[in-house]
This record gives structure tokens, sequence and C-alpha cells, in this order.
């Protein structure tokens, strides 16, 4: 409560409001009650996700408050405080039950990415490219994969990376092809369409450098071994894991790549049902140096973003220095 309002004038306020519904004595308890909204947001943000926007918990509890002034009964030996803080907590949480949330932050880099995806359309007349897109928004821009022609049989599953100014920085041809045969009966043979690449690849970027990799690539640690010995700070891993496969060990592998070499890792993923009837598990992850995940999304198109230190990539690998620890070994 708002210590500037004495007890005896919020007493005349209820009694305004209550007798008359007087909105301006509404609105001046909204104001003298306000804090308790802050109070609560605070509180129960501190067990949410980073990316989770106090403003708009407050905004969710205001609603909560004001419901609260509303419906709270005068007569009820409870005091005020009390009755509100339950209503504000409840507002929050139902709105973060039925929204598909989304941080204020995120919503608005979104929207700037439309707005420059319409301006570049209609300038051009066509469906803007990557490079051009990233040469507008003045960003780097990482093209997950795409299936190149290389010969009449086959494709490669090739990732770019794209620079603030439009060109093609760095490209990796997944090394590691998905053939396998699942217990759900599902079947895989991408060697069948797919070459394999030959090559590691890594590229230098303002903050750090950044080792390409791709989906299946996670499960092979020797090849983020060798990026990280090549200076790597920075993995990526755009993926399309199956349900089953990612239910199972999607979180488990990244972070263990993470841990390993000290890196983060940034591994955008397709979630949902395809038009081949395969699902795939979604949950875009980026993963600390130490194995935190410091941003998550679900299963339907969304964005996520953190805040990120490059410097937590060397203090990690100061404390656990196991990259100047690898030894060879015979093979029996």
């Amino acid at each position: 409560m708002d210590t500037n309002v004495k007890a005896i004038e919020l007493k005349d306020l209820w009694k305004r409001y209550k007798n008359s519904g007087d909105e301006r004595a509404r609105e001046r308890l909204v104001v003298a009650y306000s804090p308790l909204v802050k109070y609560v947001a605070g509180r129960m943000g501190s067990n949410l996700p980073g990316h989770v926007d106090e403003a708009d918990l407050i905004s969710y509890g205001l609603t909560g408050l004001i419901s609260a002034i509303e419906r709270f009964d005068l007569s009820r030996e409870i005091k005020f405080e009390t009755y509100a803080i339950t209503r504000i907590r409840g507002a929050i949480i139902d709105e973060l039950r039925t929204l598909d949330w989304v941080p204020r932050s995120v919503r608005a880099r979104a929207r700037e990415i439309e707005r420059a995806n319409q301006r570049l359309e209609a300038k051009l007349q066509r469906v803007p490219s990557e490079e051009e897109l990233a040469e507008e928004l003045d960003i780097w821009l990482l093209v997950g994969s795409l299936a190149i022609k290389v010969s009449e049989t086959k494709t490669v599953n090739r990732s770019y990376l794209v620079d603030p100014k439009g060109r093609i920085a760095a490209k990796y041809d997944k090394v590691h092809l998905f053939d396998v045969n699942l217990p759900s009966g599902e079947c895989y043979r991408e060697s069948n369409t797919v070459a394999g690449g030959e090559r590691a690849s890594v590229a230098d970027l303002p903050w750090g450098r950044v080792g390409l990799t791709i989906c299946y690539d996670l499960r092979f640690p020797q090849l983020y071994r060798a990026l990280a010995r090549g200076g790597a700070s920075f993995l990526t891993v755009p993926s399309a894991f199956t349900e089953t496969t990612g239910k199972a060990h999607w979180h488990v592998l990244l972070r263990a790549r993470a841990i390993e070499n000290g890196a983060f890792v940034i591994a955008p993923a397709q979630g949902g049902l395809h038009a081949n009837g395969r699902r795939t598990y979604g949950h875009s992850l980026i993963v600390s140096p130490w194995g935190e995940v410091i941003a998550e999304a679900g299963t339907e198109p969304g964005i996520v973003m953190a805040d990120i230190d490059p410097r937590e990539s060397a203090e990690a690998r100061a404390r656990i220095p196991s990259l100047q620890h690898d030894r060879s070994f015979a093979v029996p």
C-alpha cells in the first residue's frame, strides 16, 4: 500500500467507491495498492525463466488488483492486502496458462523482422532471400539447413551463415547421415538421397568464433571437440529431431556438448507434424557453457532470445580445463 495515502483517506475512498461506485475513488485505490502488484510480480518472476518480462507480469497482476477492489467485501474480517495478493497471483497464473507466452522484447523483435520483410518484398516485388533480410536487419543469420543438389541423385544438407552485409560468411555440409530403424517402427535412410560432408566449418563473429553442425551430428562428440579445439566458443545445431528421439535425448545431448567443450550451444529445431506424417520434437534451446538451459521454445512456431556474455566460455574452460587434457590412446 502507498504510505502517502493515509489510513483515514483509504477508508474514505473505500466508502465512496462501495457506496456510490465512484470511479475516481476506484482509480485512487488502484494507485494506492499498486505496489502489491509489483511485489507479487517480482516474487513470481524470480521463479520463472529469465526471458519472462516483469512488466508483462505487472500488467496481468493489475487486472487481478482491479478485480480484487471490485469484489472485496468490506464487512469480511480479512485484510484487503491478503485478499488482493491472492487475486493478483491468480490473474498472473491464469494469463501465463492461457497465452502462448512470448516476452515483450521478443514480440518487438519479431515485429521488426516482419516489417523488414514487408519493406523488402514491396521494394523487390518478390520474397526476399535470407541474405537480403540479414543485410536489411544488420544481423548475422544462420540458415538452418537446405537441401542443395550436388549430383543427379544426391543433395547435401547444407547450413549457411550470412553476415550483416548479406554475404555468405561460412557454409557447412552435414557430415553424419541419419540411417536408423527406431523401435517405434520409424525407418530413416538419409544416405539414399543425401551425400555426407567431409569438412568441419568455423567462422569468426564480432564476439567470438562459431562452429557449424547440423542435427544428427549432435551424437558425435568428436566433431564438437574438434570445433572447440579450433577456437569455437559458440556451436550451432539446427535440427529436426524426431519426436521419439527428441524426448529421450535432445536436452541431455545439447547440454553435454556445451559442458564438454565449455561453449554456448544454439540449437533451433523444427517441431510438430509434417506433411509426410513425420513428427519432430521442437524445443529450440540455447545452452550456456556450464550446461544451463537459458532459453527454450516449445513445439509451436516461435522465437526465443537470450543475453549471452562471451566471457562465460573462457570462464567455464578455466574452471574445467578439459580441452587442455586430451590425450591419444591405444585402441584394443
